[in-house]
C-alpha cells in the first residue's frame, strides 16, 4: 500500500480537519468546568489511568491462563501496546492522539479474569438475564461502577471517548433501529437514554485506530507469545505467506541470528507492516471521501482506517493459525474448561448467598432486588475480579479447584 509521506503529521503538531477537536467536543453528562493545562480528551486519558480497573488489567490474563512465566502478556501490556500503536497511527494520520490513546486504553476495561473464557462462562449463566458483553461493561465500569468523584458515579468521559469505546468496531445499529450484530447490549441502550451514542453512525477516525491497532497488537504479541510458550514454532509460521516473507528477509540478513532475537525481528517488521498498510489504505480513503470534518467521517458508509484486502487475508491467515495451533490446543482447552468452572461455580455460590461477596458495597445493594437485577451485581462483581482473585476465592469456598496449569 503506498504512503504519502508528505501527508504524515509526524512532528508537525499538526491536527487535520476530519480529527476531532478537544476544543469543540460535545461534552460531558454532568457539565464540569474545563482545565486551563488540559484538553478534555487528556482528562479522560488521565482519568482512565487512575481507575481501579485499569490497575486490574495486570493481572488479567489473555490467552495463557496462569502461566508458568512472567514474560506472557497480561490484559495491561497488551492495552499499553495497543495504546502505542493508536498514537502512532494517529500522529501518522494527524489526528488527536490523546483521544485515540484513551480509547484504546479504555477498549478491555470489560473484561472477565481468564480472558474469553471468562467471559463465555459469564455470558452463558447472564443468558437468562440479558447475557453478558464485554464493550457494554466496559460502559458500566466508566459510567457507574468506578465510584471516586463525589458529584457523580463512573468517570463523567466525554462523548467523543464514550462513542470510541462503544463504536470503535463499527456502528452497533443500522438506521432502521436493527442491530448490526445481533441485539445490542441493553446497558449501552440504557445509557443511550440519557446520552445519544449515536449508534447507528461509526466513530470518529481516532476510535478506528484504536481499535485497528487492537488487531495488531494482538496478531503480533499472540503469535510472540506462542512462540515462547512452545505451542507455536517458525516452522508453523511458514502456513502463512506473509510471515514466512519476514523470516526469509530476517533470516538473508541475519542468517545467524538467536531464536528470541529473530522471534523479536519478525515481530517488529509485522507490526511495521501493518501500520504503514492501514496508514497508505486510511489515506486513499479520505482522499477519496474528502472530509471536512469529523461528522463527515462518522456519516461515511464505511470504516477508513483497515487493512487493505491483501493484509486483511493476511489477518486471516495468522487468526487461523493461532485458533489452530493455539486457542484450540488440548492444553489450553483443559485450562479454559477449568477457567469457565471457576467463574461458574462463582456465579452461583453468590447468587444463593450474597453475603459471600467480600464488599459491604456489593452486599448491601443486592438488598430488595429482583432475581435480574441480582445476577447484574453478581455479574459486576465477577467481571471486575482479576484471575488470581477468582482463583483464590474459589479455592475458598470449594473443596476442589481446577488446576490452571
Amino acid at each position: 500500500m503506498t504512503i504519502d509521506k508528505s501527508a504524515l503529521g509526524f512532528g508537525t503538531g499538526e491536527r487535520a480537519i476530519y480529527a476531532t477537536d478537544p476544543w469543540t467536543t460535545r461534552g460531558r453528562l454532568f457539565a464540569e468546568g474545563g482545565s486551563p493545562t488540559r484538553s478534555d480528551f487528556q482528562r479522560d486519558r488521565d482519568r482512565i489511568v487512575h481507575t481501579t480497573a485499569f490497575r486490574r488489567l495486570k493481572h488479567k490474563t489473555q490467552v495463557f491462563i496462569g502461566p508458568d512465566g512472567d514474560h506472557y502478556r497480561t490484559r495491561l501490556t497488551h492495552t499499553i501496546e495497543v495504546a502505542q500503536i493508536a498514537r502512532a497511527l494517529a500522529r501518522a494520520l494527524k489526528l488527536d492522539e490523546d483521544l485515540a490513546e484513551g480509547v484504546a486504553l479504555v477498549h478491555d476495561f470489560g473484561h472477565t479474569p481468564f480472558g474469553h473464557t471468562g467471559e463465555d462462562a459469564l455470558h452463558e449463566v447472564l443468558a437468562p438475564y440479558g447475557g453478558f458483553d464485554h464493550n457494554a461493561q466496559s460502559l458500566r465500569i466508566v459510567t457507574k461502577l468506578e465510584r471516586r468523584y463525589a458529584e457523580f458515579d463512573g468517570l463523567n468521559l466525554t462523548w467523543e471517548t464514550l462513542e470510541g469505546l462503544v463504536k470503535h468496531n463499527g456502528p452497533l445499529m443500522t438506521e432502521a433501529g436493527e442491530g448490526t450484530r445481533g441485539p445490542v447490549p441493553q446497558p449501552i441502550l440504557d445509557y443511550c437514554e440519557l446520552h445519544d451514542l449515536e449508534l447507528a453512525s461509526y466513530a470518529g477516525l481516532e476510535a478506528q485506530v484504536a481499535a485497528i491497532a487492537d488487531d495488531i497488537a494482538y496478531n503480533t504479541h499472540d503469535i510472540d507469545d506462542g512462540l515462547r510458550s512452545g505451542y507455536l514454532s517458525f516452522d508453523m509460521l511458514e502456513e502463512v505467506p506473509f510471515l514466512a516473507g519476514l523470516m526469509k528477509e530476517v533470516r538473508d540478513r541475519y542468517p545467524h541470528l538467536e531464536p528470541d532475537r529473530f522471534t523479536h525481528e519478525i515481530m517488529r517488521r509485522q507490526i511495521t507492516r501493518m501500520v504503514e498498510d492501514v496508514i497508505g489504505v486510511a489515506q486513499a480513503r479520505l482522499a477519496e471521501l474528502r472530509p471536512c470534518s469529523a461528522a463527515d467521517v462518522r456519516g461515511a458508509a464505511r470504516t477508513i482506517a483497515t487493512f487493505s484486502d491483501e493484509m486483511a487475508e493476511t489477518d486471516r491467515q495468522i487468526k487461523k493459525l493461532l485458533f489452530s495451533r493455539i486457542y484450540r490446543h488440548p492444553d489450553i482447552m483443559r485450562i479454559r474448561a477449568g477457567a469457565a468452572q471457576i467463574v461458574t461455580d462463582l456465579f452461583h455460590a453468590y447468587m444463593a448467598d450474597p453475603a459471600l461477596m467480600k464488599s459491604h458495597y456489593w452486599v448491601n445493594h443486592m438488598a430488595g432486588l429482583n432475581e435480574p437485577a441480582r445476577a447484574r451485581h453478581v455479574g459486576d462483581y465477577l467481571a471486575g475480579m482479576t484471575d488470581t482473585y477468582a482463583v483464590r476465592t474459589h479455592t475458598e469456598l470449594f473443596d476442589r479447584t481446577p488446576d490452571l496449569r
